[in-house]
């Protein structure tokens, strides 16, 4: 097996305009990055956007809205207090639902489960998130998990910034085939 796992493979990671949680995209970019994954970043703005701890300052390569979800092997929503802007914003749906129906490995952390709850993704899946939207996720139709980090199939899903290292081991996993 090559050092480099996913090399070939490509990884959108969707962050807030504002708040996003620093060391939840940080930590599983690094390390899908490492195992060689192309990382692109898409917000609702591609004007610099900074985390939640100010620590992680970017522009986004591109708008959420000009996103083909199917152009990727995995679509990451990263949390944070900022991440609340796409539960109920229909492009954020829009991916989740296109990149899911396409085979696409779909995944959210911290508060961005809610997001994939709200488009109907999670529907009848075991799933985990932040506390603050559990509710949303059993709305939405999901099997609350108190897990760290939960793997339905093709969707993966983790309950904040702890555990950002076991969600970016579990994204790699699924895209290593494992």
């Amino acid at each position: 097996m090559s050092s480099k796992p996913l090399t070939g493979k490509s990884v959108l990671m969707i962050i807030a305009r504002q708040a996003f949680r620093d060391e939840e995209l940080e930590v599983p970019r690094g390390i899908l990055k490492n195992a060689g994954a192309t990382i692109t970043i898409a917000s609702r703005s591609i004007q610099e956007s900074v985390g939640m701890l100010g620590q992680v300052r970017l522009k986004p390569d591109l708008t959420l809205q000009k996103v083909d979800p199917t152009a990727y092997d995995a679509v990451v929503f990263i949390g944070g207090s900022g991440a609340s802007e796409y539960f109920d914003y229909l492009p954020a749906h829009n991916v989740a639902v296109k990149a899911y129906e396409a085979g696409k490995v779909v995944a959210a952390i911290c508060i961005a489960p809610a997001t994939l709850a709200n488009a109907g993704v999670l529907k009848g899946k075991k799933a985990t998130c932040f506390s603050t939207v559990k509710d949303a996720l059993m709305r939405g139709g999901a099997r609350l998990s108190t897990a760290a980090v939960e793997r339905a199939g093709r969707i993966i899903t983790a309950n904040g910034p702890q555990s950002a290292r076991a969600f970016a081991e579990a994204i790699r996993d699924a895209l290593a085939g494992k």
